[in-house]
């Protein structure tokens, strides 16, 4: 009995134990099943939430004046503010019997800026006839590139400022799909008053280049950025003076919203954008209004918009969604493009004169904005954002070179003196850098004496501040010299001035109380 009793009450204690531990083991698995469960439904949520993020498409097509001195088919002058109707030949107004002859200097331009924009070069290319009626379009068409443009499948490399202080330079590529060359239609001039409109055919048939953009950029940041710099590199190529004022660079934005990995949705264009910084309001506010009509159960439209600066937004202008016939054909009155790569292609019996070479094009090529930016940073050390500052003002490079060429200070000593001081007059009288009162010698005369510890930073800020009101008539030793600005560093000298100003004040110093000065 008292054997078995005690193999019942071992056997109860593992039976006990077993049972604990399986209900442990049970509430345990629960608790992970739960806690799966939890983590699951966050990770549903959240992966719920950032598909119904909508994000911004943005391409863009640009229209740049080509810088020439004659239009694309007639040897009219191009001038900006010319009288109304001064520079119309018998081809520009249409008059029946008038052809087309070709501008060369239009076909290099177009050239020249696809290769600097990586582009390959179509040996061969067309005109085409783009039909649309337009009081300001006299001919009822256009002459563009619609079959086969000058130069297709670029990429445009541009840099922006970014990170929390916005000095990090983030690098970004847009894909060029093609750059055509076409002609530009007049201008109509609308008279409310009198109800009436005015048509200027000046600009009628001056030489344009089309650059179309794929939709690779997301807000209005990065169109702006990329803006600038084809801006910067049409002026550094020459090929367009790229004044958006005058109307010399013209942008339209394509923007639509989507969900990441979905379809592009329905775009909106938004059209004859004439600024920079209007660029970038523009694309982000229709950004903003198209997630805000998909969000409430709304339909974008397919349509023209324009964006009013005065209140920031953008309004309707035309409807797109019935597909516009332009009837393409091609151009009759012009043989077909044909560039070579190289002299030894030229035919025999050619004009060679006349022949447009992408060698010789491609030798000309001057340094672009963003290999110049990277050798400013590099040789001189400079941050940066003020190599972005350098390049967008526009001479103000040449400026710093050769201040640095007369003057031994540091380049980054000398960058704080252009960006800010140089930049700050010239901004507040609406200057440009060829227009500045000082020249860069007169500011390296300014700098060698603060750097020999003649004067002290803010004499010579006074100094500068004077050389730039006298435009440039007194040197900055003369204004030093004539107004006493110099440090004094011979402790005798001062011992006599402090004693002639105790002397010129005798009932001051009467009046003060003898001080006892203790050595230690």
């Amino acid at each position: 009995m008292a054997a078995s009793s005690v193999t019942a009450r071992v056997r109860y204690k593992m039976i006990k134990r077993t049972l604990l531990l399986c209900l442990n083991a049970s509430c345990s698995i629960r608790r992970l099943n739960v806690e799966s469960s939890r983590y699951d439904g966050q990770l549903q949520s959240r992966t719920k939430s950032v598909s119904m993020q909508l994000e911004g498409v943005v391409g863009l097509e640009i229209h740049a004046q080509i810088q020439a001195r004659t239009k694309m088919f007639s040897g009219s002058a191009v001038h900006f503010l010319s009288p109304p109707n001064s520079l119309v030949s018998f081809f520009d107004a249409s008059l029946p019997g008038t052809l087309p002859v070709l501008n060369r200097r239009c076909v290099e331009a177009a050239v020249m800026t696809g290769l600097a924009l990586n582009c390959r070069i179509n040996e061969k290319s067309f005109f085409d006839r783009k039909h649309y009626f337009y009081a300001d379009l006299p001919a009822g068409y256009q002459i563009t590139q619609q079959r086969r443009p000058v130069a297709v499948d670029g990429l445009l490399h541009y840099s922006l400022l970014g990170g929390k202080k916005r000095n990090q330079v983030l690098r970004k590529n847009i894909r060029i799909k093609q750059i055509q060359l076409e002609q530009d239609s007049g201008k109509s001039l609308h008279d409310d008053a009198r109800g009436q409109t005015l048509v200027d055919l000046n600009r009628a048939g001056v030489g344009l280049m089309e650059l179309v953009m794929e939709p690779d950029m997301t807000c209005g940041e990065e169109a702006a950025a990329a803006v600038r710099e084809l801006q910067l590199i049409l002026q550094a190529l020459g090929t367009c003076q790229g004044n958006m004022s005058e109307g010399q660079l013209r942008v339209d934005a394509n923007v639509s919203v989507h969900r990441p990995g979905e379809p592009l949705g329905v775009r909106t264009e938004v059209k004859n954008i004439n600024s920079v910084r209007y660029l970038a309001r523009a694309i982000d506010y229709e950004i903003r209004r198209q997630i805000d009509v998909v969000r409430r159960g709304g339909s974008v439209r397919n349509e023209t918009r324009a964006y009013d600066s005065k209140s920031g937004t953008t309004v309707a202008m035309r409807d797109k969604e019935g597909l516009q016939d332009y009837r393409f054909m091609p151009e009759p009155n012009l043989p077909p493009l044909i560039v070579y790569e190289d002299p030894s292609r030229i035919p025999s019996g050619a004009d060679a004169r006349q022949a447009v070479v992408v060698q010789s094009l491609r030798a000309k090529l001057p340094e672009l904005p963003g290999v110049r930016r990277d050798r400013l940073v590099e040789t001189y050390d400079i941050l940066p954002e003020h190599s972005f500052t350098l390049l967008n003002e526009e001479g103000l490079v040449e400026y710093f070179e050769s201040v640095l060429k007369a003057t031994s200070r540091e380049p980054r000593k000398v960058i704080g003196w252009v960006t800010n001081e140089l930049l700050a007059f010239l901004k507040q009288q609406d200057l440009n850098v060829s227009q500045s009162h000082v020249s860069p010698s007169s500011m390296a005369q300014l700098l060698e004496l603060l750097e020999a510890g003649s004067i002290s930073s803010s004499v010579a800020k006074q100094v500068f501040q004077e050389m730039w009101r006298c435009s440039g008539a007194k040197t900055a030793a003369q204004i030093i010299h004539e107004q006493d600005l110099s440090l004094i560093s011979d402790m005798e000298q001062v011992h006599v001035i402090c004693a002639k100003v105790l002397d010129s004040h005798p009932h001051e110093v009467g009046s003060c109380h003898p001080v006892n000065f203790t050595m230690l």
